[in-house]
């Protein structure tokens, strides 16, 4: 069982570029509609659980996934296989970032561009998904607004509350058969004070001077508590806490983060390593561990009672509102950074535009785009020559 779950996740991991917009509608696709290892809403729960909580959003949903169906031991095979492709990945480009050259940042700019198609697929299905009424989908549009215009966490956070407390008045939907209500009341509505306990003590460790070396790695497990948003969030927070990498070094980081599949929290990797010149793997390890554990922590600490409580008409109702606020979000992200950073000319609209209706309706291999837009992003670099 640990064996499937691991090689699941470790091949998505190989080809889930995107982000962790793309990400949720890989998982989807995969676990819900083909494997059908869990219902669509237990599935929507797993997000809104997620969305709840700081960390990396699309990643506590993997290790979620990973504990219904084996427990802890299976949210750590989901984790690993699918953080490990890109895990190598960014610490082969950290150890050789001097030479970065013009081809690898074309072939970006390419990759770019196949996120905003990736992004924009994943998008339109979880809104076809999650928002179900008029009111949902008003949520919805609202939510992509108000982060469009005032692209703040707080506006996160304000959009997130505002939907739950909507949820709990109105009621918009009620999630799950009576058979799934059943099931999910039946588990034990505890919450698991030991992880939680283990996630505010790192957390306050973390702010105490504790030494050099230790000082190094703190912000990352600060960032992985305290950020919600995601992989683009992060970034920011990042910086400030590591006053001791350059900011081409963060770019580069950002970039090849953009560029490789996986989470994107494997910055973290990029930067540990350059942290640590001398020991590279052993700084990268330490980083990506810190900045993916307190999420999980969070979710251990609260998945159980989460699910139970969700089995409840009102929160069932919440669930649904910040499901459809979660919609509002992805829509704001592939508007900004995501379209803003990789389209910037007609023929690049006509390009996405292209392949977003290839791959709706004709639904190619992700591997066929994938080659397409670096060849795409190639051909731009020589064409400029």
């Amino acid at each position: 069982m640990l064996f499937a779950i691991f090689r699941h996740f470790f091949l998505l991991g190989c080809m889930s570029f995107g982000g962790p917009a793309a990400h949720l509608g890989y998982f989807k696709r995969h676990f819900v509609d083909t494997l059908n290892w869990l219902t669509s809403a237990r599935y929507a729960q797993l997000i809104s659980l997620s969305q709840a909580l700081p960390g990396p959003g699309s990643s506590q949903v993997s290790f979620a996934i990973g504990v219904e169906r084996a427990g802890a031991l299976g949210g750590i095979a989901a984790f690993l296989g699918f953080t490990l492709p890109s895990f190598l990945i960014m610490m082969l480009l950290a150890i050789s970032a001097h030479q970065f050259d013009a081809v690898y940042f074309a072939i970006i700019a390419g990759l770019k561009l196949f996120a905003v198609v990736i992004v924009a697929d994943a998008t339109f299905s979880m809104a076809k998904s999650f928002c179900t009424s008029i009111t949902l989908k008003l949520l919805a549009v609202m939510s992509t607004l108000a982060l469009v215009l005032f692209p703040m966490l707080g506006t996160q956070i304000a959009i997130l509350i505002t939907a739950a407390i909507t949820g709990a008045i109105w009621p918009l939907l009620k999630l799950g058969s009576p058979t799934e209500t059943e099931n999910t009341s039946s588990k034990k509505n505890n919450i698991n004070w030991i992880a939680l306990g283990l996630f505010a003590l790192l957390l306050a460790v973390s702010f105490f001077p504790l030494g050099q070396e230790f000082a190094l790695f703190t912000p990352f497990y600060q960032a992985g508590a305290m950020v919600f948003g995601g992989g683009h969030v992060v970034l920011p927070v990042l910086q400030a806490g590591v006053p001791a990498l350059s900011d081409d070094q963060f770019l580069s980081a950002y970039a090849s983060a953009q560029a490789v599949p996986g989470p994107m929290f494997t910055i973290a990797t990029y930067l540990g390593a350059q942290l640590t010149t001398e020991q590279p793997l052993m700084g990268a390890l330490i980083a990506t561990l810190l900045i993916f554990m307190p999420g999980f922590l969070l979710i251990l600490a609260f998945q159980k009672s989460w699910l139970n409580l969700a089995s409840k008409p009102r929160f069932a109702s919440s669930i649904a509102a910040l499901n459809a606020a979660v919609v509002g979000f992805l829509a704001a992200a592939l508007y900004s950074p995501i379209w803003t950073s990789a389209v910037h000319n007609l023929w690049q609209v006509a390009l996405v535009i292209l392949a977003f209706a290839w791959l709706r309706f004709k639904k190619p291999p992700i591997w066929w785009l994938l080659i397409v837009f670096i060849a795409v992003g190639l051909g731009q670099h020589y064409w400029a020559l």
